[in-house]
């Protein structure tokens, strides 16, 4: 199910059937929104956001779409990532389940913040 010969997310995200494309389109239209100014990639096989490194992968299996990376040791993120599967920085959402976008846009501006400061301690 996993489309690994994509060069663009939008040839990605055609990859897969109708069903799975609507909640790939979301998760991206979400992101987009939230980091204007992050750059679209395929990192790993998968869609990837960059601004200052990696903000977020996203991609679609069998049974679920993941998103990587999530802060679950971070205590702002626990109680809604505890409703999801995961290990360690992933979160599992059920292809028959919508994509917690709200969620999803929350951790995307905690990585860009993380990012941008790793940027600015690589730059002291």
């Amino acid at each position: 199910m996993k489309n690994t010969q994509a060069s663009s997310i939008d040839e990605y995200i055609a990859g897969f059937p109708k069903e799975i494309q609507k909640p790939l389109k979301e998760i991206r239209d979400a992101v987009k929104k939230a980091v204007p100014k992050a750059e679209e990639a395929i990192k790993y096989a998968m869609p990837t956001f960059v601004l200052n490194g990696n903000v977020i992968h996203f991609a679609a299996f069998k049974n679920h779409i993941g998103i990587y990376p999530v802060p679950r040791g971070v205590d702002g993120f626990k109680k809604e990532l505890d409703a999801y599967e995961g290990e360690k920085d992933t979160l599992k959402i059920p292809l028959d389940a919508p994509p917690p976008l709200t969620l999803i846009v929350k951790i995307v501006k905690y990585n860009v913040k993380r990012n941008q400061e790793k940027q600015k301690m690589k730059n002291a």
